[in-house]
């Protein structure tokens, strides 16, 4: 089992930058690569970013590509998702997730076997 606890949601206006992190505990948190996904009201959960397990590899939707930075530090077991230039389409609940290795295509959430509790991002127009 690996836990998640999502943090540093909040309200900020369009333009500005928030920072998220995603604390992980339980197994070992470099044998997994992490996720970010962000849920709108009345929308599905959709793939924000992805960290390879070493670091080494990221990958982005192209609606946040340019804007967003995923990162990580294993010593300390947690993922980051450092946000800025942010837009009122970019409210949403916002989900950190790992992956296991040979779990599938990275860009969909049933790839990934455990979730944090999400965290709220709110950017006003």
């Amino acid at each position: 089992q690996v836990q998640l606890v999502e943090s540093g949601g909040g309200l900020v206006q369009a333009g500005g930058s928030l920072r998220l992190s995603c604390a992980a505990s339980g197994r070992t948190f470099s044998n997994y690569a992490m996720g970010w996904f962000r849920q709108a009201p009345e929308k599905e959960r959709e793939f924000v970013a992805r960290i390879t397990w070493s670091g080494g590899s990221t990958y982005y939707a192209n609606s946040v590509k340019g804007r967003f930075t995923i990162s990580r530090d294993n010593a300390k077991n947690t993922v980051y998702l450092q946000m800025n230039s942010l837009k009122p389409e970019d409210t949403a609940v916002y989900y950190c997730a790992a992956q296991g290795p040979g779990s599938g295509s990275y860009y969909y959430p049933i790839s990934y076997d455990y979730w944090g509790q999400g965290t709220q991002v709110t950017v006003s127009s």
